[in-house]
């Protein structure tokens, strides 16, 4: 399982500094939350914050768009490094569209769903996707404690996966602590998205070692 740790809740005062030796604790990928204060009732970060990181850093930039309107910002953040681009199903009109527009622009493409969003709303999508980004909070704001119905919706898209033989990884934001995670791997998880958990931390390599070792 890999570990995607969360920007939201580092240092933006030294943000290189602060996420430049994730790399070397394990961590691949560097999750990326923006929100626009319409969508969510948070507002973060624009492409221009993480612009300068993707020169710096061998990580696989996990943007996730917590917005209105994705598709009209989508090239922008393509642009300032993003690898992945994930947009919420709640917040287009023609999911269809948006996942060819994000292909045309030469990044993988993922799907998200808030809490109340139930699976079979994104079965149809499922074979035309890279990521499944499952909220295991109500997105907007960080340090927000995990839903166990998350595990459900993880055990139904990896069951989907199997008896399908989709490729797409199965991602999950929110709450994320060792004991949940666990729970998340068993369940079909790929990726763990922790920010304040890791960000936060006393020892953040033993915390990061501790996921990695599920």
């Amino acid at each position: 399982m890999h570990i995607s740790p969360s920007i939201l809740a580092a240092n933006f005062n030294d943000l290189y500094n602060d996420v430049k030796d994730l790399k070397k604790m394990g961590c691949n990928y560097l999750h990326i939350d923006v929100m626009d204060g319409h969508f969510v009732p948070n507002i973060s970060f624009g492409p221009v914050v993480y612009k300068g990181l993707k020169k710096q850093l061998d990580m696989i930039f996990d943007v996730h768009l917590m917005i209105d309107n994705p598709r009209f910002y989508a090239a922008k953040f393509v642009e300032a490094g993003a690898d992945i681009i994930t947009f919420h199903l709640e917040a287009v009109k023609d999911s269809y569209e948006m996942i060819n527009y994000l292909k045309q622009l030469g990044v993988k493409v993922g799907i998200s769903i808030k809490p109340k969003t139930n699976v079979e709303s994104i079965e149809k999508y499922l074979p035309f996707l890279d990521i499944i980004l499952v909220m295991s909070v109500e997105p907007g704001f960080g340090g927000q404690t995990f839903m166990e119905s998350a595990i459900e919706k993880i055990q139904v898209l990896n069951d989907l996966r199997i008896a399908n033989k989709y490729t797409y990884l199965i991602e999950v934001d929110g709450g994320i602590n060792q004991e949940n995670a666990s729970l998340c791997k068993n369940a079909g998880c790929d990726i763990v998205v922790a920010g304040t958990y890791i960000f936060k931390a006393i020892d953040r390599e033993k915390t990061i070692k501790g996921l990695l070792k599920l």
